[in-house]
């Protein structure tokens, strides 16, 4: 029999937006609550984030959306019931911000593909937290302000309710009896290894595997991606889930753009290009968004639209194509080719990470990132030839086919929207490598719409619940700030289910 060190009625593994929100909700339903988190500090991936919590106007256009736009991938009961939580989620924003001390702002914003229902999406955001400084409370954390003040707004009501975070805390395995139900967690604390118990249920909060090299292996075709900004979600709730015989789904599906690799091995992250503005086919793009940069790949060769609609979502799905006449990924790396006058237009570079002791920020002009060897120059297309192995006849033909097209006004090859298109003609150019860089994954157990990770036979684990982005419901197409509502929505839904669990 096993003897355990602490109970709780509800253990929470995982302190992002997921897990902040399934604990809340849980003691706000009368459990007793434990929040663990296995990193020296809270947030996870959510607080580099950029904190939109995606809402709904009306749930049916709501759920019409996610259904095209999920191909098949999910079934329509949890596309419904997130469809219905995004609507509901304006209201409990704002309870959450009046209870913290901030403001909130409603604004709408179309979802990223003109498909039916794509109008009726807008974004809760947190404008204000009194009395709150994220360069001092947040000093690990390399992201957009959003995710640090939506963060905070959660702290503050964990703190509220006498909720702790107890970080540091890995779960190293779900307990179960001899019957094979689930009791509680192994947790490890320093040196010492504890047995809590869980009288009514588990919530996994703990990311999805894009800190995991060996995960990515096994179910991507491009291999290992670098992560864009936390090494902390490493697949141990999946895992953990399949020792009590979760099924798996959408473990292909990540989301993530292309960007560089700093020259230092100690710093882990991949540094995505600057965020230029999303746009959505048969809307014209804002006429001043220039992007001074085409992708080429190994042969000298474009391959890929680089300003897709979504780039941050679909960007590094082109750099996966294998190539069999040659044995080898066709573009990986890539070459990014700008000429001198792109590259005094802005940094292009964006880093963002949560880690300590990591840090790293790219200057307004590229300067330091030539001196540092990140980015590259070359006097003429010879020498970028000789530098990127490509060769110089490729390279120049690509280079005359991009400007004719930049006069054109038109991309006929890869539908590049017109008014970002630059010329790159005048040297020195500007050129350097880039990959895939995942922000987050979207694969993990499978769940039913109460939140319930099930077996591949349909049938729920007694117990065990899952939220956020371990095991999202987008299977095909990601929309932005979809994987926040996720976890305001599910993480609401695991903790309320998990807290009226009957104790086992």
């Amino acid at each position: 029999m096993t003897r355990w060190d602490e109970s709780a009625d509800v253990v929470v593994v995982g302190c992002g937006y997921a897990g902040a929100v399934a604990a809340i909700s849980a003691h706000d339903e009368g459990a007793k609550v434990l929040l663990l988190e296995k990193m020296p500090d809270p947030g996870g991936i959510s607080v580099c984030s950029f904190g939109g919590v995606r809402t709904a106007q009306n749930a049916a256009a709501a759920f019409a959306y996610l259904k095209r736009t999920n191909q098949a991938t999910a079934p329509d009961a949890l596309l419904r019931t997130l469809a219905r939580g995004m609507a509901a989620l304006p209201k409990r924003v704002e309870a959450l911000a009046r209870g913290a001390g901030a403001t909130t702002s409603l604004r709408p914003s179309p979802a990223n593909y003109p498909f039916e229902g794509n109008d009726t999406f807008g974004f809760s955001n947190i404008e204000t937290v009194d009395g709150f400084d994220a360069a001092h409370s947040y000093r690990h954390v390399r992201g957009a302000p959003g995710g640090a003040l939506l963060f905070e707004v959660l702290m503050r009501n964990l703190a509220k309710r006498g909720i702790e975070v107890h970080t540091g805390s890995p779960v190293e395995r779900l307990l179960c009896d001899n019957r094979g139900v689930l009791q509680g967690l192994a947790v490890r604390s320093g040196r010492v290894l504890k047995n809590i118990r869980a009288r009514r249920g588990v919530v996994l909060a703990c990311g999805g595997f894009e800190g995991d090299a060996a995960m990515q292996r096994a179910f991507w075709p491009e291999g290992a991606v670098t992560p864009a900004a936390f090494r902390g979600n490493t697949g141990d709730g999946i895992r953990m889930a399949q020792t009590l015989g979760a099924d798996l789904w959408h473990m292909w599906h990540y989301h993530g753009s292309y960007g560089f690799r700093h020259p230092d091995p100690a710093y882990p992250f991949g540094i995505r290009t600057k965020r230029l503005p999303d746009w959505q086919p048969g809307t014209a793009l804002r006429g001043d968004v220039r992007m001074p940069w085409i992708l080429l790949d190994r042969r000298g060769r474009r391959f890929m639209n680089e300003y897709d609609p979504y780039v941050q979502d679909t960007g590094a799905r082109p750099f996966a194509r294998y190539d069999p006449a040659t044995q080898d990924y066709a573009a990986m790396p890539a070459w990014l080719i700008a000429d001198t006058d792109g590259a005094a237009m802005y940094s292009f570079g964006r880093p963002t990470s949560h880690a300590r002791g990591v840090a790293y920020d790219w200057s307004p002009d590229n300067s330091k990132e030539i001196a540092l060897g990140i980015l590259q120059r070359a006097n003429n297309l010879a020498e970028l030839a000789r530098a990127t192995g490509a060769g110089e006849a490729a390279l120049e033909a690509s280079l005359a086919g991009w400007n004719q097209a930049c006069t054109a006004g038109r991309d006929g090859d890869w539908a590049r929207p017109p008014t970002s298109m630059m010329p790159i003609a005048k040297p020195p150019f500007v050129f350097a490598p880039v990959w895939p860089v995942v922000s987050n994954t979207q694969g993990g157990p499978v769940h039913d719409a109460a939140q319930r990770i099930v077996r591949p036979d349909g049938t729920p684990i007694a117990g065990l619940y899952a939220a956020g982005e371990m095991g999202s419901v987008f299977g095909h197409l990601y929309m932005s700030g979809g994987n926040i509502a996720e976890c305001f929505v599910g993480g609401r839904i695991a903790g309320i289910a998990a807290a009226r669990e009957s104790v086992r």
